[in-house]
């Protein structure tokens, strides 16, 4: 199978990831696209991130009538640091079979060389990398598919913010996101 792979913090989950992962799906001819929430990203402050059970909630209404997107929850279960690395190795160790496309924003390609592992990493997958702006990127150092998507500024920060000061930010994000969000008290 043909399997793109999204990470990302979720918190939370909006339709730009949801646009970004069912066009890659659609244009790549991927067999599904797989949502996967990171434990501890490193580069995030983690005071900021709600818990994982709230944002694999959010994750599972999001996607919930898409059937070529689904949850991987590897770097949840794993707990930890979520290094992409250690997470595509055992995947491709468990699924030979599949190969597996990683899709990272298009701004992402001049900081690949600062992903821990990077060299062995582009061995496991190919790097899918959208870019939002059609600017042009600079020549890549490794190895990477560019997909040109329309720009959907919608950013999980803003969002929070957003429902901080009292705002819900309709048509952001999924009615049913937006509804547990009020349901649980996140972010107020």
């Amino acid at each position: 199978m043909r399997i793109g792979i999204l990470g990302g913090n979720f918190n939370p989950v909006h339709h730009a990831h949801l646009f970004i992962a069912d066009q890659v799906q659609q244009r790549l001819g991927l067999d599904e696209v797989q949502l996967m929430p990171e434990n501890e990203p490193p580069h995030i402050d983690s005071k900021t991130t709600i818990s994982a059970d709230h944002r694999v909630n959010m994750l599972g209404l999001a996607i919930k009538n898409y059937p070529n997107l689904s949850l991987n929850l590897s770097e949840i279960e794993r707990g930890g640091k979520s290094y992409t690395y250690d997470t595509m190795l055992k995947l491709t160790t468990e699924h030979p079979e599949n190969d597996y496309f990683f899709i990272i924003g298009g701004d992402m390609v001049d900081y690949l060389d600062k992903w821990s592992k990077i060299d062995d990493l582009v061995k496991l997958v190919t790097f899918v990398a959208v870019n939002r702006h059609q600017a042009m990127l600079s020549v890549p150092k490794y190895p990477v598919q560019l997909v040109y998507l329309p720009l959907l500024d919608i950013s999980s920060s803003n969002i929070r913010n957003s429902i901080s000061v009292g705002n819900m930010p309709n048509f952001l994000l999924p009615a049913e996101v937006l509804s547990y969000i009020h349901d649980h008290g996140i972010y107020q």
